[in-house]
C-alpha cells in the first residue's frame, strides 16, 4: 500500500506546483482524503482551540457521556453494538447562519476562538476548491458555485470527544459512513491514530500529524 497522501501548501508556489498539483489529483481519483501541512492557518491559534476544546468537554460534557454511557448498560453485552457511535459531541453553525451565540456553555474565549477558526478554515475551502478547479481544468470558482446552489454555503463545524472506551472491541468510536457535503477539513488529535478511510477493502490509518489539517472530498449523495 502507497503511502498516505500528505501536501505541503508550500509547494503551491514554485517549482514543486506541478508535482503537488498531481499528488492532489492522485488523491481525490484514489484516496477521497489527503492532509494538508504548511496550509496557512496559525499554530498558536489550532493549540488554543484543541485545549479549548478539550477544557469545555472536561467541564461541561464528559459527566453527561458518562451519564450516557451508563444507561446503555455495556455491561455484560458480549456482542458488539452497531447502534452506538462512543462519542461526545456539539454542532456550530456558521452559514448561512452562526448559532455561535446560541450553543449553550461555551464560554466568551471559546466562541471567540472558534469563530476565528472557522474563518480560517472557510479561506482554506475556498483555496482546496480552487485548486481542485485548476486540477480538473474548470473555471476559478465553479465548484464553490456548483456546491452552493442559489441559497449560498452551508458551513459548520462538529465538534467532537472521543472518551476512553472500556470495552473497544464492542463499540467503534463512528460507525462505517460516508461524510455528506462539498469538502470537509478536519482537525485531529495529534498524538492518537483513530481515524481511518476504507481503500480498495482495506481500513487504513489517516496519520495524525501536529498542526495539520486532512481533507476529505465529501459524498453529496
Amino acid at each position: 500500500m502507497e503511502g498516505f497522501p500528505i501536501i505541503n501548501m508550500e509547494n503551491l508556489n514554485g517549482e514543486k506546483k506541478g508535482t503537488t498539483m498531481e499528488i492532489i489529483k492522485d488523491a481525490c481519483e484514489n484516496w477521497g482524503f489527503f492532509e494538508l501541512v504548511n496550509h496557512g492557518i496559525s499554530h498558536d491559534l489550532m493549540d488554543k482551540v484543541e485545549k479549548l476544546t478539550k477544557d469545555h468537554y472536561k467541564r461541561c460534557m464528559e459527566q453527561r457521556f458518562k451519564e450516557l454511557v451508563a444507561s446503555r448498560a455495556l455491561e455484560g453485552i458480549e456482542t458488539e453494538v452497531n447502534d452506538m457511535d462512543w462519542e461526545s459531541t456539539f454542532f456550530l453553525r456558521h452559514l448561512p447562519e452562526s448559532n455561535i451565540f446560541e450553543v449553550p456553555d461555551l464560554d466568551d474565549e471559546y466562541r471567540k476562538a472558534m469563530k476565528e477558526f472557522a474563518l480560517e478554515l472557510e479561506k482554506l475551502a475556498d483555496q482546496l476548491l480552487d485548486l481542485l478547479c485548476e486540477n480538473l481544468g474548470l473555471e476559478k470558482g465553479y465548484l464553490k458555485k456548483a456546491l452552493c446552489g442559489s441559497k449560498g454555503p452551508t458551513f459548520g463545524t462538529k465538534v467532537g470527544n472521543y472518551p476512553p472506551c472500556p470495552r473497544p472491541e464492542l463499540v467503534k468510536g463512528l460507525r462505517a459512513h460516508t461524510d455528506a457535503g462539498g469538502i470537509i477539513l478536519l482537525f485531529q488529535d495529534d498524538t492518537v491514530s483513530g481515524l481511518q478511510l476504507l481503500k480498495d477493502g482495506e481500513w487504513i490509518d489517516v496519520p495524525p500529524m501536529r498542526h495539520s489539517i486532512v481533507v476529505n472530498i465529501g459524498d453529496p449523495t
